[in-house]
Protein backbone atom coordinates (compact mmCIF):
# COMPACT_ATOMS: atom_id res chain seq x y z
CA UNK A 1 0.00 0.00 0.00
CA UNK A 2 2.83 2.38 0.94
CA UNK A 3 4.57 1.55 -2.35
CA UNK A 4 1.34 2.31 -4.24
CA UNK A 5 0.91 5.70 -2.55
CA UNK A 6 4.58 6.50 -3.10
CA UNK A 7 4.26 5.49 -6.75
CA UNK A 8 1.19 7.74 -7.18
CA UNK A 9 2.98 10.67 -5.51
CA UNK A 10 6.05 10.25 -7.73
CA UNK A 11 3.85 9.95 -10.82
CA UNK A 12 1.99 13.17 -9.87
CA UNK A 13 5.26 15.05 -9.27
CA UNK A 14 6.73 13.90 -12.61
CA UNK A 15 3.47 14.75 -14.38
CA UNK A 16 3.44 18.26 -12.84
CA UNK A 17 7.06 18.83 -13.90
CA UNK A 18 6.29 17.71 -17.47
CA UNK A 19 3.23 20.00 -17.62
CA UNK A 20 5.29 22.86 -16.20
CA UNK A 21 7.97 22.29 -18.88
CA UNK A 22 5.31 22.27 -21.64
CA UNK A 23 3.81 25.55 -20.36
CA UNK A 24 7.26 27.14 -20.14
CA UNK A 25 8.05 25.95 -23.69
CA UNK A 26 4.73 27.38 -25.00
CA UNK A 27 5.39 30.70 -23.22
CA UNK A 28 8.88 30.84 -24.73
CA UNK A 29 7.52 30.24 -28.26
CA UNK A 30 4.83 32.90 -27.73
CA UNK A 31 7.43 35.43 -26.51
CA UNK A 32 9.71 34.67 -29.49
CA UNK A 33 6.82 35.08 -31.94
CA UNK A 34 5.82 38.38 -30.34
CA UNK A 35 9.41 39.60 -30.43
CA UNK A 36 9.95 38.70 -34.08
CA UNK A 37 6.63 40.07 -35.37
CA UNK A 38 6.71 43.34 -33.46
CA UNK A 39 8.56 46.00 -35.45
CA UNK A 40 9.46 49.48 -34.30
CA UNK A 41 7.08 52.20 -35.44
CA UNK A 42 8.18 53.74 -38.75
CA UNK A 43 9.80 57.13 -38.28
CA UNK A 44 7.71 59.88 -39.86
CA UNK A 45 9.66 61.72 -42.59
CA UNK A 46 10.59 65.33 -41.83
CA UNK A 47 9.76 66.40 -45.40
CA UNK A 48 7.05 64.01 -46.67
CA UNK A 49 6.64 63.56 -50.42
CA UNK A 50 3.23 64.82 -51.58
CA UNK A 51 1.39 66.39 -54.50
CA UNK A 52 -1.36 68.82 -55.43
CA UNK A 53 -3.61 68.19 -58.43
CA UNK A 54 -6.69 69.79 -59.95
CA UNK A 55 -8.77 69.90 -63.09
CA UNK A 56 -9.42 73.42 -64.33
CA UNK A 57 -11.56 73.32 -67.45
CA UNK A 58 -10.00 70.50 -69.45
CA UNK A 59 -6.50 71.07 -68.01
CA UNK A 60 -5.05 68.63 -65.51
CA UNK A 61 -2.43 70.44 -63.40
CA UNK A 62 -0.14 68.49 -61.10
CA UNK A 63 2.54 69.67 -58.63
CA UNK A 64 4.89 67.08 -57.13
CA UNK A 65 7.08 68.09 -54.16
CA UNK A 66 8.49 67.20 -50.76
CA UNK A 67 6.98 69.27 -47.96
CA UNK A 68 9.51 70.50 -45.37
CA UNK A 69 8.39 71.68 -41.93
CA UNK A 70 9.17 74.95 -40.16
CA UNK A 71 10.22 73.16 -36.94
CA UNK A 72 10.71 76.42 -34.98
CA UNK A 73 13.10 77.89 -37.55
CA UNK A 74 13.15 81.21 -39.38
CA UNK A 75 12.68 79.99 -42.94
CA UNK A 76 12.69 82.94 -45.35
CA UNK A 77 15.70 85.16 -44.81
CA UNK A 78 17.14 82.50 -42.45
CA UNK A 79 17.16 78.83 -43.49
CA UNK A 80 16.51 80.01 -47.07
CA UNK A 81 18.44 83.20 -47.81
CA UNK A 82 16.78 85.92 -49.85
CA UNK A 83 17.71 86.43 -53.50
CA UNK A 84 18.91 82.82 -54.01
CA UNK A 85 17.21 80.20 -56.23
CA UNK A 86 15.28 77.59 -54.24
CA UNK A 87 13.74 74.36 -55.62
CA UNK A 88 10.45 75.25 -53.88
CA UNK A 89 10.43 72.08 -51.78
CA UNK A 90 12.83 69.61 -50.16
CA UNK A 91 15.08 66.96 -51.71
CA UNK A 92 14.28 66.68 -55.44
CA UNK A 93 13.23 69.75 -57.40
CA UNK A 94 9.51 70.48 -57.30
CA UNK A 95 7.90 69.86 -60.68
CA UNK A 96 4.66 70.91 -62.32
CA UNK A 97 2.93 69.21 -65.23
CA UNK A 98 0.03 70.40 -67.36
CA UNK A 99 -1.66 68.64 -70.27
CA UNK A 100 -2.89 71.96 -71.76
CA UNK A 101 -1.19 75.25 -72.58
CA UNK A 102 -1.58 77.82 -69.80
CA UNK A 103 -1.42 81.60 -69.89
CA UNK A 104 0.52 82.84 -66.86
CA UNK A 105 1.47 86.49 -66.45
CA UNK A 106 0.41 87.22 -70.06
CA UNK A 107 2.84 84.55 -71.36
CA UNK A 108 2.20 81.06 -72.70
CA UNK A 109 3.43 78.03 -70.79
CA UNK A 110 3.14 75.13 -73.23
CA UNK A 111 1.72 71.80 -72.11
CA UNK A 112 4.50 69.75 -70.54
CA UNK A 113 6.50 69.05 -67.39
CA UNK A 114 8.64 71.75 -65.75
CA UNK A 115 10.91 72.26 -62.79
CA UNK A 116 9.36 74.85 -60.49
CA UNK A 117 11.81 77.20 -58.78
CA UNK A 118 11.49 80.47 -56.89
CA UNK A 119 13.76 83.24 -55.70
CA UNK A 120 12.34 84.49 -52.37
CA UNK A 121 12.62 88.13 -51.41
CA UNK A 122 10.87 90.30 -48.82
CA UNK A 123 9.17 92.43 -51.48
CA UNK A 124 9.05 90.34 -54.67
CA UNK A 125 9.40 86.62 -55.37
CA UNK A 126 10.61 85.45 -58.76
CA UNK A 127 8.59 82.49 -60.06
CA UNK A 128 10.44 80.22 -62.49
CA UNK A 129 9.35 77.39 -64.79
CA UNK A 130 12.41 75.52 -66.10
CA UNK A 131 12.76 72.66 -68.59
CA UNK A 132 15.05 70.66 -66.25
CA UNK A 133 12.44 69.14 -63.91
CA UNK A 134 14.32 65.97 -62.90
CA UNK A 135 17.16 67.05 -60.62
CA UNK A 136 18.17 66.91 -56.98
CA UNK A 137 17.39 70.24 -55.35
CA UNK A 138 18.78 72.97 -57.57
CA UNK A 139 22.06 71.15 -58.26
CA UNK A 140 21.69 71.38 -62.05
CA UNK A 141 19.60 74.54 -62.22
CA UNK A 142 20.62 76.77 -65.14
CA UNK A 143 18.88 80.04 -65.97
CA UNK A 144 19.23 79.31 -69.71
CA UNK A 145 16.66 76.49 -69.26
CA UNK A 146 13.99 78.89 -67.94
CA UNK A 147 10.90 79.06 -70.15
CA UNK A 148 8.88 81.46 -67.96
CA UNK A 149 9.96 83.90 -65.27
CA UNK A 150 7.92 86.60 -63.51
CA UNK A 151 7.60 88.40 -60.17
CA UNK A 152 4.88 88.16 -57.53
CA UNK A 153 4.46 90.08 -54.27
CA UNK A 154 4.29 87.71 -51.29
CA UNK A 155 1.51 87.94 -48.69
CA UNK A 156 2.48 87.68 -45.03
CA UNK A 157 0.15 85.91 -42.62
CA UNK A 158 -0.03 86.00 -38.82
CA UNK A 159 -0.58 82.24 -38.69
CA UNK A 160 2.25 79.79 -39.28
CA UNK A 161 1.86 77.19 -42.03
CA UNK A 162 3.99 74.36 -40.56
CA UNK A 163 4.51 72.37 -43.77
CA UNK A 164 4.98 73.71 -47.30
CA UNK A 165 1.69 73.36 -49.17
CA UNK A 166 0.73 73.91 -52.80
CA UNK A 167 -2.84 74.62 -53.85
CA UNK A 168 -4.48 74.78 -57.26
CA UNK A 169 -7.89 76.46 -57.09
CA UNK A 170 -10.36 76.82 -59.95
CA UNK A 171 -11.89 80.31 -60.06
CA UNK A 172 -14.10 79.75 -63.15
CA UNK A 173 -14.37 77.29 -66.09
CA UNK A 174 -10.99 78.16 -67.59
CA UNK A 175 -9.11 80.05 -64.88
CA UNK A 176 -7.57 79.41 -61.51
CA UNK A 177 -4.82 80.25 -59.05
CA UNK A 178 -1.68 78.44 -57.99
CA UNK A 179 -0.30 79.12 -54.53
CA UNK A 180 2.38 77.95 -52.18
CA UNK A 181 2.35 78.66 -48.49
CA UNK A 182 4.99 78.01 -45.87
CA UNK A 183 5.96 79.59 -42.56
CA UNK A 184 4.11 82.96 -42.65
CA UNK A 185 4.40 83.53 -46.42
CA UNK A 186 1.85 82.85 -49.16
CA UNK A 187 2.72 83.36 -52.82
CA UNK A 188 -0.14 83.15 -55.31
CA UNK A 189 -0.56 83.80 -59.03
CA UNK A 190 -3.43 83.38 -61.52
CA UNK A 191 -3.46 81.32 -64.71
CA UNK A 192 -5.79 80.75 -67.63
CA UNK A 193 -6.24 77.57 -69.68
CA UNK A 194 -5.71 78.26 -73.38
Amino acid sequence: MKNGILFLCLTAIVSCKETSKEVQQEDKVAIEQTTTTTQPAAKKPLSPHTSAMAMVGDAHIHFDYSSPGVRNRIVFGGLLPYDVVWQAGAHMATWMETNKDLNINEKKLKAGKYGFFVIPNQDQWTIIFNTNWDQHGKDEYDKKDDVLRFKVAPKVSDAIQEHLEYKIVQTNNAEGTISLGWEKVIVEFPFKVE
